[in-house]
């Protein structure tokens, strides 16, 4: 099942799609957020019977727009901290992007000129916690993830640098794109093609299984230091190729669009406008 969340007449509405050009619409449910926190969401929007809306012309919100907590994780994939020139951690590496980061999956992104110098793009899996978790094992894990999205992770790597800790860099209003879609678990095969292209260049390709910590030991490990709540977000990680790893370094300028694609989840999109 592949649910979202649209935008429609001033406020925006819970769907389930349907297939590729339509979606019902899951009355009750002002987004994909609430729907969550609602115990019963699966049966819920498998059994919606709402407005048929078209998906041809459809405004995608970010597909989770409100989430509690969203919880990165760097240094994730094998080639990633390879291309760093870092040592496989023993441990995730966590840090934090706050909700007002968050952007449609096919928004344009408006950077102020002042952190322009050095943006970077970053394709992410991420996981939407589909039940309360606190101190879940591994092997129990896959029953607290709702499903899975895709994400990018756009970095001001000037700013992340400018201090130990990443924030600063990665939580810039409105400038990740997050969607189209929440594929749950039982319609997503983990361990599909990543790829991150640049105006149509292609900057990153990988599969999701060369993650060092998988979705599973993620809650696993997250759970154990805080209650991951319906609705909160994990982004798991980049692969190799990110532009400041390369030599000279490569960065997103005024007007070009950066293109993030994961097999069986879609793609996000999102041209970068620098004022």
């Amino acid at each position: 099942m592949k649910l979202a969340t649209l935008r429609r007449n001033g406020t925006t509405v819970a769907v389930r799609v349907d297939n590729d050009t339509s979606a019902t619409v899951i009355d009750g449910y002002v987004d994909l957020t609430a729907l969550l926190e609602d115990s019963n969401w699966r049966s819920v929007a498998e059994a919606a019977a709402g407005e048929q809306v078209s998906l041809s012309d459809a405004d995608y919100a970010p597909v989770v727009p409100r989430p509690g907590k969203i919880v990165c994780v760097g240094l994730n994939y094998a080639n990633h901290i390879k291309e760093m020139g870092r040592d496989l951690p023993e441990f995730p590496t966590l840090f934090t992007k706050f909700r007002e980061a968050l952007t449609g999956p096919y928004d344009d992104v408006i950077v102020p000129a002042y952190a322009a110098a050095q943006l970077d793009w970053e394709g992410e899996l991420a996981f939407v916690v589909g039940k309360q978790a606190y101190q879940v094992s591994e092997a129990d894990a896959h029953e607290y993830i709702a499903g899975y999205s895709v994400m990018n992770d756009y970095t001001m790597r000037d700013y992340q640098y400018r201090t130990l800790q990443w924030d600063q860099g990665k939580t810039f209003e409105k400038t990740s794109g997050f969607g189209p879609f929440l594929t749950t678990t039982d319609s997503y095969v983990f361990g599909g093609k990543l790829e991150t292209t640049l105006d149509g260049q292609t900057m990153q390709t990988t599969t999701t299984d060369d993650l060092v910590f998988d979705p599973a030991k993620l809650v696993e490990y997250i759970s154990h230091i805080v209650t991951l709540q319906p609705g909160d977000v994990v982004i798991t990680g980049t692969p190799g190729g990110v532009g400041h790893a390369r030599k000279p370094g490569v960065y997103i300028q005024d007007g070009q669009t950066v293109e993030v694609s994961i097999e069986g989840l879609g793609s996000v999109r999102n041209k970068t406008i620098v004022k």
